[in-house]
C-alpha cells in the first residue's frame, strides 16, 4: 500500500496512543507444514547468509521464499515477536499490505469470466449516486480503469484525516463509507483515462462494485474462489477473518531515533480490497504460481487482459495491468518480473513471478520500510542485492 509515512510519522509523533483492542496480541511459535527441501538448494547458505546480514543490520524479522529451476528454498531470520523473543520461521504469517491487490484483480478477472462484470462498464452501472457522490471522475470511469489504475481518483491513504482517524481508533475496521468520506470533494489528480496514478481509492471501488453486481460479500468470494480451492490455509483476510495467534508482530522507527516501535495493530483500511490479506511466504508461491506459471485460475484471455500495462506511473520503477505490478524495470527486458508490492506502516511484502526466468520470489519483512527511517536504505539494500543474486 501507498502511504503518507512522513505524514503519519509527524502525526502519530505528537498523538501516539492505544487506546484500542488489539487483534494481534503476543506472537505464538509455528509448526511447518511442509517437507523442507531448502538444505539441498545449492544456494541455500548463500540466501540464508544474505537474509541474516540484513536482519543484523536493524531489520526486525525476515521470512523468504525462493523457487528456481535449482530448486525449492525457504527461510527466515531474526524475530516475529521482539518482546517475547520469538524467532522468524517461514511459518509465521505477516501482513501482505497491497499484494491483497493481486488477488483481488484475479477475483475480477474470475468475475468477468463468469459473465458478472464488464471491463469496459462504468462503475456507475453499479454503484449509485449516494456511493459515488462528490468523487471527482467515478460517474466517468469504468472498471478496467479503476483496476489499472488509470482512474485520476484521489488516494483516500494521502488524507491527514484519514490518519488522524487511526490515531484516535487504531483497531478499527473499517467499512466503505468510513474510508470515502476522506475521498469525496477532493479533486481528481487527472482527467479519467489521460494518465496513470497508484490510488487506493481504486481497488475500494472495486470490491464495492463485486459486491453490488453479485450481491455477495468480496471477503468470501475471495475465499470461495481462490483461497480455499488452492488450500492457502495461512492465508486469512483481515477483519472479516480473526487471525491466529503465529502472526508476527509489525514494527516501525516512529521517531527516527533507532528505537523501533510495535505497530502491529495500526489498521490503515484492511478488508476494502487495498490491504487486509496476511499470509506465509509459502501460501503467496502457490497463488502467484497457480496464477502465472501454472496458469489454472484464469484463461489466457483473461492473463492476457490483466497483463496489459500502462505506461509506466512518473517517478516509478513500475507499470500497470489489472491489478498488477511489472517490476524491476530498470534491468534488461529479460528480467523483469510480474506480481506486487506490498507496504504498510508495520510490514512489508513482494511476490513476484520472473516469467523469463521461471524464478518465484516471496518474503515478508516485519517493519515498515517506506518510512522516513534509517532501516528505508537497509531495506532498498537488501532488494537490490537480493535480485543481483537471484538474476545471476
Amino acid at each position: 500500500m501507498k502511504n503518507q509515512f512522513i505524514l503519519i510519522s509527524f502525526l502519530l509523533t505528537f498523538f501516539f496512543i492505544s487506546c484500542s483492542k488489539d487483534e494481534i496480541k503476543n506472537t505464538g511459535d509455528c509448526t511447518c507444514k511442509f517437507t523442507d527441501v531448502s538444505a539441498a538448494h545449492p544456494k541455500a547458505q548463500i540466501f540464508q547468509s544474505l537474509i541474516d546480514k540484513y536482519t543484523k543490520k536493524g531489520l526486525p524479522g525476515i521470512s523468504m521464499l525462493i523457487r528456481n529451476q535449482q530448486g525449492l528454498w525457504s527461510g527466515a531470520s531474526g524475530m516475529a515477536d521482539i518482546g517475547n523473543k520469538v524467532k522468524m520461521k517461514d511459518c509465521h504469517i505477516s501482513k501482505i499490505a497491497s499484494v491483497t491487490k493481486l488477488f483481488v484483480g484475479a477475483l475480477v478477472m474470475m468475475l468477468v469470466e463468469e459473465g458478472k462484470l464488464n471491463l469496459d462498464d462504468p462503475i456507475s452501472k453499479w454503484l449509485s449516486k449516494d456511493d459515488i457522490k462528490d468523487i471527482q471522475n467515478a460517474d466517468k470511469v469504468s472498471i478496467r480503469q479503476i483496476c489499472n489504475h488509470t482512474s485520476g481518483i484521489y488516494d483516500v491513504i494521502t488524507d491527514s484525516g484519514f490518519y488522524l482517524e487511526i490515531l484516535n481508533n487504531q483497531g478499527k475496521f473499517w467499512k466503505p463509507d468510513d474510508l470515502l468520506k476522506y475521498v469525496r470533494g477532493k479533486d481528481a489528480y487527472f482527467d479519467a483515462g489521460s494518465d496513470v496514478k497508484y490510488s487506493n481509492t481504486n481497488l475500494l471501488l472495486v470490491v464495492m462494485v463485486i459486491e453490488k453486481a453479485t450481491g455477495r460479500n468480496h471477503a468470501e468470494l475471495l475465499r470461495e474462489k481462490i483461497l480455499n480451492p488452492l488450500g492457502l490455509n495461512d492465508t486469512y483476510y483481515h477483519w472479516h477473518e480473526s487471525l491466529p495467534g503465529f502472526v508476527a508482530q509489525g514494527y516501525y522507527d516512529l521517531h527516527n531515533n533507532g528505537t523501533i516501535l510495535n505497530m502491529s495493530n495500526y489498521n490503515t483500511g484492511s478488508g476494502n480490497g487495498y490491504g487486509g490479506l496476511y499470509a506465509t511466504v509459502h501460501d503467496m508461491q502457490i497463488f502467484i504460481e497457480k496464477l502465472f506459471r501454472e496458469k489454472v485460475l484464469l484463461s489466457q484471455v483473461s492473463l492476457n487482459t490483466m497483463l496489459t500495462f500502462t505506461p509506466e506511473e512518473e517517478g516509478q520503477n513500475r507499470s500497470f495491468g489489472i491489478t498488477v505490478v511489472r517490476d524491476f524495470m530498470d534491468r534488461d527486458s529479460t528480467q523483469w518480473a510480474v506480481g506486487h508490492r506490498g507496504r504498510d506502516l508495520a510490514y512489508t511484502s513482494d511476490l513476484f513471478y520472473f516469467p523469463h526466468k521461471d524464478i518465484t520470489l516471496s518474503y515478508l519483512v516485519n517493519y515498515g520500510t517506506n518510512g522516513s527511517s534509517s532501516l528505508k536504505q537497509v531495506f532498498t539494500d537488501f532488494r537490490k542485492e537480493l535480485v543481483d543474486e537471484l538474476l545471476k
